[in-house]
């Protein structure tokens, strides 16, 4: 039988994306349907698949009830509501303010993204030590009057706090390489324009930099929201979730669940949850993205 050269070509791409397909069916897509299956479950991995109970939806219910998970989920929240705005106001206004009045652009800007690149374990054991009793924060609390600083990681109030704020210098950096993309392709001639009419640079700032660069920040703002919904590795580093509940953000609970407790249908239901939550976020996105292209 002879192939025609049409069918030859789609045959040639085909083999090319194959092993993608399968390693798309045996690690992401196999393992998705097998944690659906397992969250209606109750599983101790340790003794076997002999050992799956199936529960029905007692999991998803029971959830609701547990404190240690309700309080995860405020947590996760409140560090993606307060790390997102942050970052997004804080990268603007440094893009703009390096792009307009500094020399050495380029330095600068690299050093800034250096924390974003940098190991995640060994940029919260550095912050681990300056949280430390003799820190550099300790140490300027103490400089402006405050005889008793808090304990920082020690301290229940202030635990998630000094999360938030590691989580953010370390990823400015990314956030203004982004934006500093988008200022470079702005139309001049709109800024030339606004100089002749006498305006001044706060008033450029906000009537013509900030709308001018709304969809580099509705990009931002999703996609550093979905992330902060998966932080984990800076809260099993410097605090493992303590002190009590204070840090214990929903990732690492799905994880404590799973390995620490060994119940895997519990944890599965909860990252099913956390799955639907993100995939909310990404339909907000989707229809976010087609309002900024017919703007």
């Amino acid at each position: 039988m002879k192939l025609s050269r049409q069918l030859k070509t789609d045959l040639t791409g085909y083999v090319f994306i194959l092993p993608n397909i399968i390693g798309f069916l045996l690690f992401t897509l196999v393992p998705m349907v097998f944690s659906l299956i397992i969250s209606f479950t109750d599983w101790n991995y340790t003794q076997g698949f002999g050992n799956i109970q199936w529960n029905g939806g007692v999991n998803f219910v029971e959830m609701w009830g547990d404190k240690w998970f309700t309080d995860s989920l405020i947590n996760t929240i409140v560090f993606a509501v307060t790390v997102v705005p942050l970052t997004a106001v804080l990268a603007l206004v440094l893009a703009v303010v390096i792009d307009r009045f500094c020399f050495a652009r380029l330095p600068i800007r690299l050093a800034m993204f250096m924390p974003y690149i940098s190991n995640v374990v060994a940029v919260a054991i550095v912050w681990v030590m300056m949280y430390s009793p003799w820190g550099p924060f300790t140490r300027m609390v103490q400089m402006v009057g405050v005889e008793t600083p808090p304990q920082w990681l020690g301290d229940y109030t202030w635990a998630l706090p000094a999360i938030i704020i590691m989580t953010i210098w370390s990823g400015l950096g990314y956030s203004v390489m982004i934006y500093t993309s988008s200022i470079s392709s702005l139309p001049r001639d709109v800024y030339e324009a606004a100089d002749i009419d006498g305006a001044g640079e706060v008033t450029k700032f906000f009537k013509l930099t900030v709308p001018f660069l709304s969809p580099t920040t509705f990009f931002l703002v999703i996609t550093t929201f979905i992330t902060s919904f998966q932080v984990f590795a800076p809260i099993q580093i410097m605090t493992r979730g303590g002190p009590g509940t204070s840090t214990h953000v929903l990732v690492y609970y799905i994880y404590t669940a799973a390995f620490n407790f060994y119940r895997m249908g519990y944890a599965a239901s909860m990252s099913w949850i956390l799955f639907v939550i993100l995939f909310t976020i990404t339909l907000v996105q989707w229809r976010g993205q087609k309002k900024w292209v017919s703007y």
